[in-house]
């Protein structure tokens, strides 16, 4: 079982799945990259609800998921569907259920897929219990969902509605992460135990995902799950998404660093962007993504490499030598082209033909320090220039590359590398020539986070020919490796797009936490709307706010309760002298 089996790694083409109809689209096969989103209205508001998708149809979105948490709330999805049809929008609708298979099979019947998450859709809600079975009681539990799913099967084949396995990462449950670890493996045993009873229940109308707040394990999972898969002769789309990605800069990186990674290998064949703001601003987003990713069609070739000398199931860094704090077990690092900045600061600028550490130390010291650089791009890097480079010492390449396929390629040339058993230490940079920030974030995070997330490289340097100032520019290398899961530079908000299940103003409340902890940059910081994900995606997180009823909100220090039912006027403060109280506050 090897990714490489499967995947092109050094010629952009999507990944050929199975076309599933929802309604008046087809997801996967030949068709493009659908865009959608969720509505964080209450589903029983059938008139706000029913505003909020036709914003989203407006902006570009190609579905729209509603919440549908009990059987009112599934019953009225036919009163925002016939809304939306009033409006002369015919759009298909996806209804979102956890705990409560009895929602799904009504919503089922109304709406044109219903997606349903294997951690609790027949499994209890997850408390974190170690549980040992015996290989017949394991046996009995998968014969629990068995009958579960295959009402909804038959309903859904009655009714030509499409189905996703929706695993979260946040809510895998205590039997499988007692199994399998709470590890990608886990994620895709959980969604393939569903799929195996749909395909000899000859069901195939089905999207797959699995989602993660962690980069790292989003990605890893979704590689595994598609040669899991293609293994068992299974051909599902994919639907790609980092979960509580979070709001403005740093949800943008996130979701490119994690949805750019897999659309860059031509996996992914559906998209959305969580984001903690409207739903409606998370389409644009969206639709830059995949323009992006539609940029690669026709790039330059790229000289297939052998062996291929990466794990992509897994972290493993690049061993190299140190030269200076570059490489080695140093953190990678950042530069810049000038030593102007007043936010986050370059460890490195450029000067002159090289780079200097960026330190208040004299212009003899910092020439002391300087280091010998080669710039060159994959289709420089032969076996002649591999071979002069393991001779010079205190050297860094610097690997840059014009190709449309830049990820792909500067992987190739690091493979090289390591297949040469190169061990000099790589700063990747690219040149880009965009005056929006956004728009330079999305493609440096797609492009590039995917080399830090399989450990591939040493430091960033990003240029840019147009009007964004050096320090916007700096912050977002410090960004990209950030979401990359390789260096913390400030505070990390774990935060969800928030739902009908949310019972309180997520995107208030993220920005009034964020403002009162921004200088504690050794911490994360989990903001959930509900408890459906909260103490599972925040399990990486060091403290948690999760709401936990009208007005209610319950405080974590990592995975356990630390105080419930706080007012939420007094929650926020709360949470401050909790960090104060377990001296993780810094001043």
């Amino acid at each position: 079982m090897k990714y490489e089996n499967y995947i092109n790694l050094f010629q952009y083409t999507r990944l050929k799945t199975h076309p599933v109809k929802v309604g008046n689209i087809i997801i996967g096969g030949n068709n493009p990259i659908r865009i959608q989103s969720m509505t964080n209205t209450n589903t029983l508001n059938t008139q706000e609800s029913i505003e909020q998708s036709l914003r989203i149809v407006r902006q570009g979105g190609e579905l729209v998921r509603i919440t549908a948490q009990g059987i009112r709330e599934a019953e009225n999805l036919k009163n925002i569907k016939t809304g939306i049809l009033d409006a002369k929008i015919n759009i298909p609708l996806a209804a979102d259920i956890h705990f409560n298979p009895k929602a799904a099979f009504i919503a089922a019947e109304i709406v044109e897929k219903v997606r349903i998450n294997p951690g609790n859709f027949v499994d209890k809600r997850a408390d974190f219990t170690q549980i040992e079975f015996t290989d017949e009681e394991y046996k009995s539990e998968l014969k629990k969902i068995e009958d579960q799913l295959i009402p909804l099967i038959n309903i859904c084949k009655a009714n030509k509605t499409a189905l996703r396995i929706g695993v979260n990462h946040g809510s895998l449950s205590d039997r499988i992460m007692s199994h399998y670890g709470d590890t990608p493996d886990g994620m895709v045993e959980s969604a393939m135990e569903f799929l195996r009873i749909c395909v000899k229940e000859k069901y195939e109308n089905i999207v797959v995902s699995l989602k993660s707040s962690n980069t790292r394990v989003m990605v890893q999972a979704n590689r595994l799950m598609v040669t899991r898969m293609l293994d068992e002769n299974m051909h599902f789309p994919l639907h790609l998404g980092v979960t509580e990605a979070g709001e403005g800069e740093d949800g943008r990186i996130k979701s490119a660093v994690g949805i750019g990674t897999l659309l860059a290998d031509g996996l992914g064949d559906t998209i959305r962007v969580s984001l903690t703001e409207p739903p409606e601003d998370e389409i644009p987003v969206a639709k830059k993504l995949v323009a992006i990713i539609n940029e690669k069609t026709d790039h330059q070739k790229i000289e297939v490499v052998n062996p291929v000398s990466v794990d992509f199931f897994g972290y493993k860094r690049r061993e190299t030598i140190a030269v200076g704090n570059i490489g080695g077990n140093n953190l990678p690092v950042v530069v810049g082209n000038n030593d102007k900045y007043v936010d986050l600061k370059p460890d490195y600028i450029f000067s002159g033909n090289t780079i200097v550490q960026n330190t208040k130390s004299t212009e003899s010291e910092k020439k002391s320090n300087e280091l010998k650089l080669i710039v060159t791009e994959n289709s420089m890097l032969d076996s002649e220039m591999i071979q002069k480079i393991a001779r010079e010492t205190n050297v860094l390449v610097i690997l840059e590359s014009k190709n449309n396929n830049a990820f792909a390629d500067q992987r190739a040339a690091i493979m090289k590398l390591i297949n040469a058993n190169c061990n000099v230490p790589v700063i990747l940079k690219r040149t880009f020539s965009e005056n929006n920030i956004e728009d330079l974030q999305l493609k440096a995070a797609s492009e590039m986070g995917g080399l830090f997330i399989d450990g591939l490289a040493d430091g960033i340097w990003l240029e840019n020919n147009g009007s964004i100032s050096n320090q916007e520019i700096v912050n977002t290398s410090f960004g990209i490796l950030q979401a990359s899961r390789v260096r913390m530079s400030k505070t990390e908000y774990i935060s969800c797009p928030g739902c009908g299940r949310t019972l309180f103003d997520l995107q208030k409340t993220t920005s009034e936490i964020r403002k009162k902890t921004s200088s504690q940059k050794h911490l994360k910081i989990g903001i959930m709307g509900c408890i459906v994900n909260g103490p599972g995606e925040m399990a990486d997180a060091d403290y948690g706010y999760v709401g936990a009823g009208p007005g209610k909100i319950t405080l974590y220090k990592n995975k356990d309760v630390v105080k419930k039912n706080i007012p939420e006027e007094k929650a926020v403060d709360e949470l401050i002298q909790l960090i104060k109280d377990c001296g993780d506050w810094k001043e």
